[in-house]
């Protein structure tokens, strides 16, 4: 049974005192940061040990920056840098939304090569760590994005089960509900995937398996979720009549198989090595 929806007018501000307000949005970063953190502290822990909880509490920082200043400077690059070019007071409004989740990706890689330097510890396993419970963030960031009305859908046909109009694109067009559909792949599907895989002793020996597993899996699944995405107004279709997100992710899917590939070579030297 097909249903139509009107997008719910909500309050992108939780609660507000005075000047100071709580946004969805920001709320959506904060608690994936401490939900990963704490999923980090166990995953450590498990053979082979990686780091102790201490190094991950001390890595909380640098993920947050790594997050913040990434995803910001990436769409900042990436999508509008004309308009951010003359309007310079509006770098800083993350509460708006604006975060780019290749540049926060790259933010947390450096962060993670940073830190693993300074602290001595092996940057591809604590990647695998890492990458676990990324998905988490990314299902809470696509429910903000519902939340706030933003990157709504593309037309959807008559016979989809569940379409949605929202007022703000000024028209009554029924569209893919496209924040819950990237929520469902990019959250939940491959958070259920990274997961499952981790409970392997093999798999998490291996490192750089994971880290690899999540890059070739965000790329599929947003170059999917793309597809039923709206482009953002200010660029349309690009090259092929791709979306810059799919432009950005597809040369994601190689590079995580090239991960795995060498996570997995490695493996094998080793045990040859050994016998």
């Amino acid at each position: 049974m097909n249903h139509v929806y009107i997008w719910p007018h909500f309050d992108p501000i939780l609660v507000k005192f005075g000047p100071f307000a709580i946004h969805y949005y920001a709320l959506a970063y904060i608690t994936a940061l401490v939900v990963g953190w704490r999923l980090m502290r166990r995953l450590v822990r498990e053979k082979p040990t990686v780091a102790t909880h201490e190094q991950v509490d001390d890595f909380l920082s640098w993920a947050t920056l790594g997050v913040v200043l990434g995803g910001r400077i990436g769409y900042i690059l990436f999508y509008q840098p004309v308009y951010f070019l003359h309007h310079l007071d509006r770098t800083y409004a993350v509460w708006d939304g604006g975060m780019s989740f290749h540049g926060g990706l790259i933010g947390v890689a450096v962060a993670i090569l940073i830190y693993c330097h300074r602290r001595g510890l092996d940057p591809w396993q604590f990647a695998d760590r890492v990458a676990v419970p990324v998905p988490i963030g990314l299902f809470l960031g696509r429910i903000a994005n519902f939340i706030n009305g933003e990157l709504w859908g593309r037309p959807a046909p008559s016979w989809f089960p569940f379409r949605m109009i929202y007022p703000q694109s000024g028209s009554d067009v029924s569209r893919y509900p496209s924040e819950l559909i990237e929520a469902t792949l990019e959250g939940l599907v491959l958070f259920a995937v990274l997961y499952t895989v981790s409970r392997s002793e093999r798999i998490r020996s291996q490192p750089g398996y994971l880290a690899g597993l999540f890059v070739l899996g965000y790329g599929i699944a947003r170059t999917t979720a793309e597809f039923f995405r709206q482009p953002d107004w200010f660029l349309g279709y690009l090259i092929f009549g791709l979306t810059m997100g799919q432009l950005l992710s597809i040369p994601m899917i190689a590079i995580g198989a090239i991960m795995i590939w060498r996570a997995r070579r490695a493996a094998r030297t080793q045990t040859a090595l050994a016998a």
